[in-house]
C-alpha cells in the first residue's frame, strides 16, 4: 500500500486498512460524483498492485465490454482464455484464473461498474453469481467496486434487494474536497502558492472536484487559469457539464432540466413548484430525478423551520454547474478572455450566492468555529411573506437561508457575506438584521434564544452598528479540517 501521495481522505484510508488486515473475503462499494477522484484513490492505496483490474465503457455494447474484459484478463493471468458469450462466462474465466492465486492477499477492482450493465446483458445477476458462489468463500479476496452513477451505485449494490441484497462489507461514499483539502491539493500536488482569497475563489468555480482542480497552472495568474479552462478554442472544461449528465443518468434529460430550473431560482424551489415548471415527466419520475440528485451532490434537499418534510426546498448546490450555467452556457465563444474581462460588478452578483453554497458545504467547520460540534444541530432555512397581524402590527418579508437550531435551545442566525475587506454594517442593515430576527422569533412562536452569526471574509469591521453581530466566522475558519 502507498498512499503518501494521496490528499486527504484519511478516514477512507483507515477503512481499506481495516479492509485489508481481515481474513474474510469483503466485497468494498466505491461511489461519488465523477471526477472526485475514487479510481485515484483506490489505485494509489493499492500501488496499482492488483491481482485483476478492469474498467467499464462508457455507451460500448456487451460484445466490446467483454472482449475487453477477456483481453484483461489474460494480461494478468498470462494465460489464453476464450472469448466468453456473456457475463456469467466472463465471472467464471475470473474464478478460475484467482482460483489458482497462490497468495493469501488478492485484491480485485472493478471500476465503473455501472457503464458495464448495458441494456438486456444481466451483468448484475453475473456478478451475484460470481460473489455469492465463490468469491464471498474466497478468505483473503477484497473486490473492489466503483461508479459515478451514484443512484445505480446504492440500487444495484449497496442496496440491492436481489442477489446481492446485504452483501456490501463496507460501502465508502467520497465527497468532494473541502476547503483544507483543496489548499493541501494546490500547494503540495500543483505547487501553486495562492491567497486564500483566491482558493475560495477556485473552490466558488470548480467546487472540490480534484480532476477539475489538477487543470490549473502554476505558471498563470487565477483569471487566467479559468479563462484557459473555460474559454479558450477547445478549453478542456467548456464540454464538461454535458459529459456529466450523459455519464451519470440514464435519462440525462430530465436531470439537466431540474438542474437548470434550479440555477435559476437561487433559494431553491418545492416539489410542487418544480412539477410546475416542468410538466414533460410525472411526479415520480421527476421524485426519483431529485432524489438521484441528492445522492450526486449536485443539489441538496433542505427544510423550513417549523415545516415537515413534505415542504422540502430543492435547491442547486454544485458549484460547477452554478458557474457553468451563468458565465459559460450561454457565452458565444469569442472572447477567449471572457473571465479575465469580465465587468467586477457581473462577478459580485455570482460571488455573493456561490459563497453561500460554501459556506453550507463548511457546516461542520462553521459549528467547530462556534465550538458546538458536540451540540445536536438541526440545518435550516425559513422565509415569511410580509404579514400583518389582527391588531394591525406589520411585519417585513423575511427569507434566512441558514439557521443553526441547537439542542441547547440556542438558534443561529447566519448571515453570509462575501465581501473583499471588513465587512460593515451599516445602521440600515443593522435594522434589517434586528427586524428579521424580531419576526422570527413573534411568527415562529419559537421560544429558544437567537444569536446572529456572520460568516464573511476577512471579519467584521467593528463600529457602532456592530454589536448586534453575536459572533463571526472569518474565511479562514471554513479552512480548518
Amino acid at each position: 500500500m502507498a498512499a503518501s501521495s494521496i490528499i486527504g481522505r484519511e478516514k477512507e484510508q483507515k477503512i481499506l486498512r481495516t479492509i485489508c488486515e481481515e481474513k474474510e473475503a469483503r466485497l468494498v462499494a466505491v461511489y461519488g460524483r465523477r471526477r472526485v477522484g475514487k479510481t485515484y484513490l483506490i489505485k494509489q492505496f493499492f500501488n496499482e498492485q492488483f491481482d485483476f483490474f478492469f474498467t467499464g465503457s462508457f455507451e460500448t455494447p456487451m460484445k466490446v465490454q467483454l472482449a475487453l474484459f477477456n483481453e484483461a484478463l489474460q494480461k494478468y493471468s498470462h494465460r489464453q482464455f476464450s472469448m466468453p458469450k456473456n457475463w456469467f462466462e466472463a465471472f467464471g474465466q475470473l474464478r478460475d484464473y484467482l482460483s489458482c492465486a497462490q497468495k493469501e492477499r488478492i485484491v480485485v477492482f472493478l471500476d465503473e461498474l455501472p457503464w458495464m450493465d448495458t441494456p438486456k446483458s444481466m451483468f448484475i445477476k453475473a456478478f451475484g453469481y460470481f460473489w455469492n458462489s465463490w468469491a464471498s468463500t474466497r478468505n483473503g479476496l477484497t473486490l473492489i467496486v466503483c461508479g459515478s452513477a451514484t443512484s445505480w451505485m446504492i440500487d444495484r449494490i449497496i442496496g440491492d434487494k436481489g442477489g446481492l441484497y446485504g452483501r456490501v462489507s463496507r460501502s465508502i461514499y467520497l465527497a468532494p474536497f473541502n476547503l483544507h483539502e483543496v489548499e493541501q491539493f494546490l500547494t503540495q500536488r500543483k505547487g501553486i502558492i495562492w491567497n486564500r482569497y483566491q482558493i475560495l475563489e477556485a473552490y466558488m468555480i470548480l467546487g472540490g472536484i480534484p480532476y477539475y482542480l489538477d487543470m490549473l497552472e502554476k505558471e498563470l495568474p487565477f483569471d487566467q487559469n479559468i479563462d484557459e479552462l473555460f474559454y479558450r478554442n477547445g478549453a478542456p472544461l467548456r464540454t464538461e457539464y454535458d459529459f456529466l449528465f450523459r455519464s451519470l443518468f440514464k435519462s440525462a434529460s430530465i436531470y439537466r432540466q431540474v438542474v437548470e430550473v434550479l440555477a435559476i431560482k437561487n433559494k431553491g424551489l418545492t416539489l410542487k413548484e418544480i412539477k410546475e415548471t416542468i410538466r414533460d415527466y410525472n411526479g415520480g419520475a421527476l421524485t426519483t430525478a431529485l432524489n438521484n440528485l441528492c445522492r450526486c451532490d449536485f443539489i441538496r434537499r433542505y427544510s423550513s423551520f417549523g415545516k415537515k418534510e413534505r415542504g422540502s426546498i430543492y435547491q442547486l448546490t454544485d458549484l460547477f454547474s452554478l458557474y457553468f450555467l451563468k458565465f459559460v452556457a450561454g457565452h458565444s465563444g469569442l472572447d477567449e478572455h471572457y473571465w479575465s474581462n469580465l465587468k467586477e460588478s457581473a462577478r459580485n452578483a455570482w460571488a455573493g450566492y456561490a459563497f453561500e453554497q460554501v459556506c453550507l458545504h463548511h457546516i461542520s467547520q462553521i459549528r467547530a468555529k462556534l465550538s458546538i460540534k458536540g451540540v445536536l444541530t438541526n440545518i435550516c432555512a425559513w422565509s415569511s411573506p410580509k404579514h400583518i397581524d389582527k391588531d394591525g402590527t406589520e411585519w417585513p418579508g423575511v427569507q434566512i437561508d441558514l439557521l443553526l437550531c441547537r439542542g441547547d435551545h440556542i438558534i443561529d442566525i447566519c448571515e453570509m457575506k462575501y465581501c473583499k475587506d471588513l465587512y460593515t454594517v451599516t445602521g440600515e442593515y443593522e435594522k434589517h438584521l434586528r427586524e428579521r430576527a424580531n419576526a422570527f422569533v413573534h411568527l415562529t412562536k419559537t421560544r429558544d434564544a437567537t444569536h446572529t452569526i456572520l460568516v464573511t471574509t476577512y471579519g467584521l469591521k467593528q463600529n457602532m452598528y456592530s454589536s448586534g453581530i453575536y459572533a463571526t466566522i472569518t474565511m479562514n475558519d471554513l479552512f480548518l479540517e
